[in-house]
């Protein structure tokens, strides 16, 4: 008799530990159908497509948190990208998880996670980009500050709670892969948010400093300030951003900005388009960059949305013949 409840208690003390922590599998199947044209001054060419991720790169991924108590968490993330239109891997490295590989603690103090995610740079770059911040949004081929780098492996990442609206992250990913043949970088990168009503602001900078072993070169500096207001009828969006030390050569700078407005017809219904403008100053020289984008949205379901539209891109070189790019898009996004 005893030892039959002391099995009960321990299966009973098993099912209350197994209760308090979770693993989640999900994923994002994104797919679009349509045409490019580029012409670069001389020649022009027009492709039919079938790519994969038109408004957020498809993903798989397992995450999981553990109660620890006293409000403590342990958490974990563990997340690969794929390409839906050929089923091959989306890094190009044999990056067991590229996307994100992390672990961490939460709790009243925020949240801390080591390992490789994406930077607070990267998690309010397109905050306020009209288009679904999509590849039919009008930043696409013209802005510069979007060439950071996203993943940095080996990072140390803190997000602040959330008071009155306000909060903030900030991350450092070592630049341990340094050699005696071979630099290293270094990335250092933080954001400032607030959200309260229908007022949201962002800022973010990103400073990917070389470590040096084997010649001097300029650290890569990346700003982003971006707003939305949401007016009921519809949502302004606007934001400016620039890329300092590009190709990390001293002085080769450019500015970005794009104003746009999303207008919800219906619950299932979102138009957006967009107006973005970059230009290259300094060293870099002089060339201009526009470009803008139509887009609308249908929602299917709370998991499953289709969406399509138009982008257009040119680029005003000084000494070289005009570039302009064209695309026409649909597609379809399922969440899982």
């Amino acid at each position: 008799m005893k030892k039959s409840l002391i099995a009960l208690a321990v299966l009973a003390a098993s099912g209350a530990a197994m209760a308090q922590s979770s693993v989640t599998m999900y994923g994002i199947a994104d797919v679009w159908f349509g045409t490019v044209k580029t012409n670069n001054g001389t020649s022009s060419l027009t492709q039919t497509k079938l790519e994969s991720g038109g408004v957020n790169g498809s993903r798989w991924g397992l995450k999981g948190s553990e109660d620890l108590g006293g409000g403590l968490m342990a958490n974990f993330q563990l997340e690969q990208g794929m390409n839906m239109d050929d089923g091959s891997g989306a890094s190009t490295t044999a990056t067991a998880f590229a996307r994100q590989s992390w672990v961490g603690l939460s709790g009243g103090f925020g949240a801390v996670k080591l390992g490789r995610m994406p930077t607070p740079f990267d998690d309010v770059n397109g905050a306020a980009n009209a288009v679904f911040d999509s590849k039919l949004s009008g930043v696409n081929d013209v802005f510069r500050s979007t060439a950071y780098t996203v993943r940095p492996n080996n990072s140390l990442y803190y997000q602040a709670p959330t008071f009155a609206g306000f909060s903030g992250a900030i991350s450092y990913s070592l630049g341990e892969d340094k050699t005696t043949t071979t630099d290293a970088t270094s990335t250092t990168s933080m954001n400032l948010t607030y959200a309260a009503g229908p007022l949201a602001v962002q800022f973010a900078y990103q400073v990917e400093d070389i470590v040096n072993t084997v010649a001097l070169n300029a650290d890569k500096k990346y700003t982003r300030l971006g707003a939305s207001y949401d007016f009921g009828v519809a949502t302004v969006k606007a934001s400016y951003g620039k890329a300092a030390n590009v190709a990390n050569t001293d002085g080769q700078d450019a500015s970005d900005y794009q104003i746009g407005l999303d207008f919800p017809v219906s619950s299932a219904l979102t138009l957006s388009g967009n107006f973005a403008k970059s230009d290259d100053n300094g060293a870099l020289g002089d060339a201009e960059r526009t470009g803008y984008g139509l887009g609308a949205k249908y929602t299917l379901s709370k998991r499953t949305f289709v969406y399509g539209g138009y982008r257009h891109a040119k680029t005003d070189n000084v000494s070289t013949p005009d570039t302009k790019t064209d695309v026409f898009a649909v597609g379809v996004q399922h969440r899982f």
